[in-house]
C-alpha cells in the first residue's frame, strides 16, 4: 500500500465507511460523554486525533523494530497500552498548561482517552493488517478523523436537541443513544462506497 492512490483510499475508507465509532463501536464512553458542546467535542476529537496518530507511529516503530526483531510480538498488547498511556499524559500536561479551559471541560474523559478501547484497537489493526509505519499512520490518523467526525455531529445534534419538545421518557441519555443508533444506520449508507 504505497501510493498515494491507496492512502487516499485507507483515509476515505477509515474515516468514513468503516468509522469507528459507528460501524465498529468502539470508543462509545467518550463519544457519548463529551459529546454535550460542540466546542468540548472538537477538543476531544482534536485531542484523540493527536494520540491516535502518534500513537499508531511510536507503536508501529516498536513493533517493527524491536518485538519483531527479538521474537517477543506476544507482548504488542503491553507495549502498546503503555505507550498510548505515556501520550495521553503528555496531552493531558500540553492541555493543562497552553489550554485549561479545554482541559477543565474534558474533565475524567481526557485520562479515558488511555483505556479508549478505538486508540489501541487501531494499533492493534495496523499489526493485524501488515501496515508499514507510514500506512499505519495514515490509518490511524484517518481513524481518528472518523471519530472526530462522528462525535462534532453528535454534539451539534444534542446541542439542537435542548430546545426540542422531547418526551419525558426519552429525556437525557435515551435519546442521545437513539440519535446516535440513527447516525450508525446512516453511516451504513457510506458502506458500498469502497
Amino acid at each position: 500500500m504505497d501510493s498515494v492512490k491507496d492512502l487516499l483510499l485507507l483515509l476515505i475508507s477509515a474515516s468514513l465507511v468503516s468509522n469507528v465509532v459507528l460501524s465498529q463501536f468502539l470508543g462509545l464512553c467518550p463519544f457519548l460523554g463529551v459529546s454535550r458542546k460542540i466546542k468540548t467535542a472538537a477538543g476531544m476529537g482534536g485531542a484523540v486525533i493527536f494520540v491516535i496518530t502518534l500513537a499508531s507511529a511510536v507503536a508501529g516503530v516498536i513493533y517493527k523494530y524491536v518485538l519483531q526483531r527479538f521474537g517477543i510480538e506476544y507482548l504488542q498488547t503491553i507495549v502498546f497500552i503503555l505507550v498510548i498511556a505515556a501520550l495521553v499524559q503528555f496531552v493531558e500536561m500540553f492541555l493543562r498548561k497552553a489550554m485549561p479551559s479545554l482541559y477543565e471541560a474534558l474533565g475524567v474523559y481526557l485520562p479515558l482517552i488511555t483505556t479508549n478501547c478505538a486508540v489501541l484497537g487501531v494499533a492493534l489493526s495496523n499489526v493485524q493488517k501488515e501496515y508499514d509505519i507510514l500506512t499505519g499512520v495514515v490509518n490511524g490518523f484517518a481513524t481518528a478523523l472518523g471519530f472526530t467526525i462522528a462525535i462534532v455531529i453528535l454534539a451539534g445534534i444534542r446541542e439542537k436537541m435542548e430546545y426540542n419538545d422531547v418526551p419525558e421518557s426519552f429525556k437525557g441519555m435515551p435519546i442521545v443513544l437513539v440519535t446516535a443508533g440513527l447516525m450508525a444506520i446512516a453511516i451504513c449508507g457510506f458502506s458500498g462506497l469502497l
